[in-house]
């Protein structure tokens, strides 16, 4: 055996291990979302995801606030607040979708550096 062959037995520890069984099977939709929330991003996957909801309710209230403006003025600065919480949610979930595709990206390099100590212990 060389010692990258050595290097990479050792890198893949317990822990490395026990992460490959989970990525055994190619996970669906809702479980890559479910799987986001652990780690050590939990906290603020979980803070993105209930700012979604809170943003998205302040483009609801600045809609309808939009709807009652009398003035354009008003209607001006209620339409900004309406655009900008839109934008918000969309940032936030694209935030989580990048989130999300950071794992998988991980999935697949983990299943690639057991593949090569496969096969350099064959």
């Amino acid at each position: 055996m060389t010692t990258t062959n050595e290097t990479l037995h050792r890198a893949l520890d317990d822990d490395d291990a026990a992460f490959l069984k989970s990525l055994d099977d190619e996970p669906g939709l809702m479980t890559q979302f479910a799987d986001s929330f652990h780690g050590s991003m939990k906290f603020w996957t979980g803070f993105a995801f209930v700012m979604t909801f809170v943003v998205f309710g302040l483009a609801i209230f600045c809609a309808y606030q939009l709807w009652l403006a009398d003035t354009a003025r008003e209607y001006a600065m209620w339409g900004l607040g309406a655009w900008f919480c839109l934008n918000g949610v969309g940032m936030l979930k694209m935030w989580m979708w990048m989130r999300m595709n950071h794992l998988a990206t991980l999935r697949e390099i983990k299943r690639l550096e057991l593949q090569m100590v496969r096969q350099g212990a064959a």
